[in-house]
């Protein structure tokens, strides 16, 4: 009773409450009002799929957060010091201040190492949930109009993680960072013509100089960080603007979006899954040692190891350059060319951009120039889900070829038979694989269709009256065999006649024919198994068929 009495007496006087006030005046200058009604009612599909993207937000920002922290605490400098910290096996010995406030912060820092810790687990989680993220937009085709430029964003994400994690533990200045960097030096001056004026502006002299980690360290707590928060920024508001891609099912169609809104239930969901995922992260670093420095030992050129292995996202890098052999050509009598690291420094980014540039290749091959929102199931794309993986096996094989010293002495097994059979397998594994992939997709396509017109297999068998044995199956609900048949089966592109209406001989280029060529490998008989129809489904279950 008093409360209404209050409140009317506020409104008889003018006066909103505070918060009211303060968000007229937002409204007034910023149209907050109109902005929240459109985010909070926002309607966003419910697929466990989606939580990829979500996975690799919320660790990107773990990782911002921790990298705050023990950016208060690094001294980015190749200042040599005497350690008299509290690792006492270390104590004595010169080592750079990067190395020193690396080793205070996992032992003389409250909190140090564990920040340490979900710091680094957070960026290898960073990379692993943009990586299966991305495979998850290519193999579901969720990359076509008008999200091009979003899987672009998304990509140079990738890329943009990929030497933020570089640069991240090339820091503490160990001996495993120190001989990634003396890598990174050497692939730099093999680099024809602007090798060693691109080592001398990275360096500032000779490896490893007195520069390069304070330039790191600015690469990595500004540059890399400022351009992938507004990458993310920009790949969220084209997430909105374009709306999710969902799944085939009843009601779901290109128009429209079957889900729940922004507020409350997707933020509520969203919330708890944040601390799902910090709770993990921290849970891994808190079990699980990650780079521990302090046994590695500072960056001597006198003790490298051959042990010496990159994170995961980078070792596919490295084996490219395992499997090369030391080729050299010498030019002009006096100048030498490195293939053995050339090739591979042109290897690298070509697989990269092969992938990147893909949407528009799918797009010219097939001419399709429609907008889509919904996602396709890889089986009913037997090409483009054959190319992916057979992608991922040429990324897979360098991968093994990065760390073939450690496979050859863990499994006992020749480093000689390992390298040779990352290089044959490197070509020959792919088309493999893509066959394979192709024919397995082609298999579940026919299983599928066996599936909308005869239903599900029941266990049950049963004897007709002339004496033939017969397994009972039950007929598909009726959602289900929307979603089997929902999608398009484009025709494949094919060529004008050679001769038009009047007998005049047609010109057609050499891209065209190759258009055409392609566009059958995507869509031709041998690449898709037509999907059953309304009519042989009425058929069947007319009575010809046995249920």
């Amino acid at each position: 009773m008093s409360t209404a009495t209050d409140e009317r007496t506020t409104a008889r006087r003018g006066k909103a409450p505070a918060g009211e006030r303060l968000a007229d005046w937002a409204d007034g200058r910023l149209g907050v009002y109109g902005a929240a009604k459109y985010g909070m009612r926002k309607v966003f599909p419910d697929h466990w799929s989606f939580l990829l993207g979500e996975i690799a937000l919320f660790s990107f920002i773990i990782v911002l957060l921790t990298g705050v922290y023990l950016t208060l605490f690094f001294v980015p400098s190749m200042a040599q010091v005497e350690y008299h910290g509290s690792y006492v096996p270390m104590q004595g010995q010169l080592m750079s201040e990067a190395y020193a406030s690396t080793l205070d912060i996992s032992f003389d820092v409250r909190g140090g190492l564990l920040v340490r810790q979900i710091h680094h687990w957070g960026a290898l989680i960073f990379v692993v949930a943009i990586f299966i993220h991305m495979m998850r937009v290519f193999f579901t085709g969720a990359f076509r109009k008008p999200r091009e430029i979003n899987w672009l964003f998304g990509f140079t994400l990738f890329i943009l993680a990929l030497f933020t994690g570089l640069t991240g533990y090339s820091l503490p200045d160990d001996l495993l960072s120190g001989t990634g960097i003396r890598f990174m030096e050497g692939a730099i001056l093999a680099t024809p013509v602007v090798g060693t004026w691109i080592q001398m502006l990275l360096f500032g002299g000779e490896f490893p100089g007195h520069d390069i980690i304070p330039r790191f360290f600015v690469i990595h707590v500004l540059l890399l960080p400022g351009l992938l928060l507004a990458l993310v920024v920009a790949h969220l508001i084209l997430i909105v603007f374009h709306k999710h891609t969902h799944y085939a099912g009843p009601g779901k169609t290109n128009t429209n979006v079957v889900g729940m809104p922004f507020f409350p239930v997707y933020m509520a969901k969203a919330g708890g899954f944040t601390f799902i995922v910090f709770g993990v992260i921290t849970l891994i670093a808190g079990t699980v040692t990650i780079n521990p420095v302090w046994t590695i030992g500072p960056y001597r050129p006198e003790t490298v190891s051959t042990n010496a292995q990159p994170d995961w996202y980078l070792g596919f890098s490295e084996g490219l350059v395992r499997m090369m052999p030391g080729w050299e050509i010498v030019l002009f009598g006096d100048y030498t060319l490195n293939l053995g690291l050339l090739i591979p420094l042109g290897v690298f980014p070509a697989m990269l951009v092969v992938l990147m540039l893909y949407p528009f290749f799918e797009s010219w091959v097939t001419k399709d120039t429609r907008e889509h929102h919904i996602a396709q199931r890889p089986r009913n794309v037997p090409t483009r889900t054959a190319f992916g993986m057979a992608w991922l096996s040429a990324y897979f094989v360098a991968l093994v070829a990065g760390g073939n010293d450690v496979w050859a002495i863990n499994f006992n097994l020749s480093i000689n038979a390992i390298t040779w059979f990352c290089r044959i397998g490197f070509f020959v594994l792919p088309v493999l694989v893509f066959f394979l992939t192709r024919r397995i997709c082609l298999g579940l396509q026919r299983r599928d269709r066996d599936k909308v017109l005869h239903g599900r297999e029941t266990g049950i068998i049963k004897r007709l009256p002339h004496g033939e044995f017969i397994e009972v199956h039950e007929p598909l609900p009726p959602a289900e065999r929307y979603k089997l048949t929902a999608h398009e089966q484009p025709r494949p592109l094919s060529l004008p006649p050679a001769v038009d209406e009047n007998g005049v001989e047609r010109k057609v280029g050499p891209l065209e024919k190759l258009r055409a060529r392609l566009s059958r490998g995507y869509y031709g008989e041998q690449a898709q198994i037509p999907k059953a129809t309304a009519e042989e489904y009425r058929e069947i279950t007319s009575g010809h068929g046995h249920h």
